[in-house]
């Protein structure tokens, strides 16, 4: 089909034109193909090969293009081309998967056999050719893997930023899938670097670029330091494009803070975030042990306190001047460790920080101590990703700010990538441990508790992204690609590459990033795993979908544990992310009552009616409160009342002080499949079907430790029971 025959079907009236105003149509997309259309630098060389070497080279082409303008399109890409022959499927009737290879062997009075074609359709190229007996050679655009990837990223883009156009990226796919097409293959963690994180990490490295260039100006020096340790990576590709400009700084939120202190506040506000605690760990954080604190510790089951205990008991267990003394001594050897590690630190106006983000808690810190010690340095914070409204108290003089902000997503979608950022920051982090304090111009670093094979895995990733680095400035210009021109795009698609890996990641990606373990960088060797499938199972079983779309950490990789689910439910909490998921097609509606059997331990009996809800997802489900006063053993839930055959995706419990709490509670405990009784039923695996009208499911009642605890059964009906 013609070009002219497409846009017949245009529905001009929509658009307030008329049918005369077809051709204009026409020639505004193909300005828009001459302008967009690009020369593959490998195919042009390999056609200019076959020309010099006497071959007969032209061009066979699916295209709504005739061969006028399909002529004129190509000496647009390369002036002066020259060819043989040149074929356009619109010019007779039919396609390469048709007749058109037929007609041009025909027509040229070729042996099928002496024919070579060049495609990037396994189709119409590959097969095509084959079926006329021409020696076809597949040039794929992209892997399947990476075409897949590239789909999802589109359908992301789309969700996320919806004022934006998806198609235009000024060539950074374009980028990415001829670098790809160039590099040896490797590793799956060498490839994702390559593909994925390198395109995120060069346009991110772009954005530093920028920022300092703003920040320069007359009679101000500026430094750059990447903040250690998930400004890694990203010094690495500085270092790599731009030479020996920039320094490595470890300092994290701990030192930092401790080192700004002049009040308890600031120890205060770290020890909250803190899951737990003991004193040893407390002790390795502040490097001081008064009684009293010992003595909180002591009376603490197991010696562990919670960050938020400590953090409320605190001011009365130490006195501030300890707190002054202990954060002059560390604020001290952090100033000479900065003077030993930025070149010509005492006459720098301003420092540049580059980090993964999010609230600027080091910048602010470092301000504190750069304030006490009289320091009129200007710092100006450079994140990849940034919480923006946590920038309101940023000093005056500095600034601060994200590459992917809340001018690129909404702060909504923000936080869920933020919640889901762990898999990235131990992909972007040194080999070494977390710092806890400096002597001289030497880093004094935790033990690393993270495994060798994980360390050697962020290292193989790392090596993908640099290699990405190395070949993407001059690729780009081979190709007449600028992919980091308009910092808008670059950041929409750096969102959408990013946000796709962390909360879309394909199969392979979960194999690869899922076993990683998180370390708190808190003082504590303590390491949290990335994802917990059984976690969001329970989860959702006990307080639906949404609720476990809100999940605390750990596990860390919330995402990656809804996508050891399913691909759907990584979709859905994408959806939640950007706040997408209606509530009333995927949350839980009332569908009708059932009867369930309570046992006491001395052999008394009672029924109770539940309410039975249906959600979104074709589950059932049940919630059946206790309290500890009922003294019930076993619960008999009779399946074959209301759903006689069905899957069974699990039993749940809940505990709380009532009703409500034990429902809302994230600590919710799974029932051992063995310790449940098919009384009546034909069980195989998670699939059940009742043999009698009574067949039920026994479930034991363990002893409670709290007031009420709400069991919930979830089940995927396959057949109705009885109305």
């Amino acid at each position: 089909m013609r070009i002219d025959e497409i846009y017949s079907f245009f529905p001009f009236r929509l658009f307030g034109l008329t049918r005369s105003d077809l051709n204009h149509l026409v020639q505004s997309e193909f300005d828009a193909e001459l302008e967009l259309c690009r020369v593959n630098p490998d195919m042009i060389r390999q056609y200019l090969d076959m020309k010099h070497a006497g071959h007969r080279v032209g061009f066979i082409s699916d295209t709504y293009w005739d061969s006028g303008l399909l002529a004129q399109l190509l000496r647009a890409c390369r002036p002066g081309l020259t060819w043989d022959f040149l074929y356009a499927s619109c010019d007779h009737g039919s396609s390469k998967s048709e007749a058109l290879f037929a007609k041009y062997l025909s027509e040229q009075g070729i042996d099928a056999g002496a024919s070579f074609h060049v495609g990037d359709n396994e189709t119409a190229d590959i097969k095509g050719a084959k079926r006329h007996g021409i020696r076809p050679r597949h040039y794929p655009q992209a892997t399947a893997q990476l075409a897949s990837r590239f789909q999802r990223e589109t359908t992301l883009f789309e969700l996320l930023c919806t004022d934006a156009p998806s198609r235009l990226d000024h060539g950074a796919r374009t980028l990415r899938r001829m670098v790809a097409a160039r590099g040896a293959e490797k590793s799956p963690a060498f490839d994702l670097g390559l593909t994925v994180l390198g395109p995120v990490m060069m346009a991110y490295d772009a954005f530093v670029a920028r920022r300092c260039e703003e920040v320069t100006g007359p009679g101000r020096k500026v430094a750059l330091g990447f903040l250690g340790r998930d400004g890694f990576l990203p010094h690495r590709i500085w270092q790599q494009l731009h030479g020996m400009t920039s320094a490595y700084i470890e300092i994290n939120r701990r030192v930092s803070l401790i080192a700004s202190a002049d009040t308890m506040q600031p120890l205060v506000d770290l020890l909250g975030k803190v899951f737990k605690i003991d004193g040893p760990t407390f002790g390795d954080i502040i490097k001081i042990m008064p009684p009293k604190v010992a003595a909180f510790f002591a009376g603490c089951p197991d010696g562990i306190a919670t960050g938020e205990e400590l953090a409320e008991a605190l001011p009365g267990l130490m006195d501030p001047p300890e707190i002054v003394a202990l954060a002059a001594g560390l604020r001290a050897r952090l100033l000479t460790y900065l003077r030993n590690a930025i070149s010509g630190f005492d006459e720098c106006t301003d420092l540049v920080l580059a980090d993964l983000g999010y609230s600027g808690s080091v910048q602010k810190a470092l301000r504190r101590v750069f304030d006490i010690e009289g320091i009129n340095i200007r710092l100006h914070g450079s994140y990849l990703i940034s919480l923006d409204d946590a920038f309101d108290d940023i000093a005056d003089q500095d600034s601060a700010e994200g590459f992917i902000s809340d001018l690129v997503v909404t702060p909504h979608v923000k936080r869920m990538l933020i919640r889901n950022v762990a898999p990235l920051e131990q992909i972007c982090c040194s080999a070494d441990g977390s710092v806890r304090d400096y002597d001289g111009n030497q880093v004094l670093r935790e033990i690393n508790p993270r495994p060798a094979d994980q360390i050697a895995l962020a290292a193989e990733i790392q090596a993908g992204v640099l290699a990405f680095a190395e070949s993407a400035e001059a690729v780009a210009l081979e190709f007449w690609l600028d992919p980091y021109a308009d910092p808008a795009v670059a950041a929409r698609w750096c969102a959408a590459t990013l946000t796709r890996l962390l909360l879309l990641p394909d199969r392979d990606e979960l194999t690869l990033l899922g076993g990683l373990k998180h370390d708190v960088n808190l003082g504590t060797h303590a390491l949290a795993p990335m994802i917990d499938g059984d976690f969001i199972r329970r989860q959702i079983t006990a307080r639906g979908l949404s609720a476990a779309c809100t999940a605390l950490a750990p596990p860390m990789w919330l995402a990656g544990s809804f996508a050891q689910q399913s691909p759907s439910h990584a979709y859905f909490y994408a959806l939640f992310g950007a706040n997408r998921l209606p509530a009333d097609v995927f949350e839980e509606r009332p569908c009708g009552q059932v009867q369930v059997g309570l046992f006491r331990g001395n052999g008394e009996a009672t029924l109770e009616t539940v309410t039975v809800h249906h959600n979104g997802l074709g589950e059932l489900r049940l919630r059946i409160p206790l309290s500890r006063s009922m003294a019930v053993t076993m619960i008999a839930l009779p399946l074959a009342t209301f759903a006689p055959d069905g899957l069974l995706h699990g039993v749940t419990v809940q505990q709380g002080d009532d009703a409500r709490d034990a429902a809302a509670s994230q600590d919710v405990t799974g029932l051992a499949e063995d310790s449940l009784i098919f009384a009546g039923l034909q069980r195989t695996g998670s699939h059940y079907r009742t043999e009698t009208e009574d067949g039920c499911l026994l479930i034991p009642v363990a002893p409670m430790t709290q007031d009420i605890a709400v069991y919930s059964v979830a089940i995927t009906p396959l057949r109705s029971g009885p109305k």
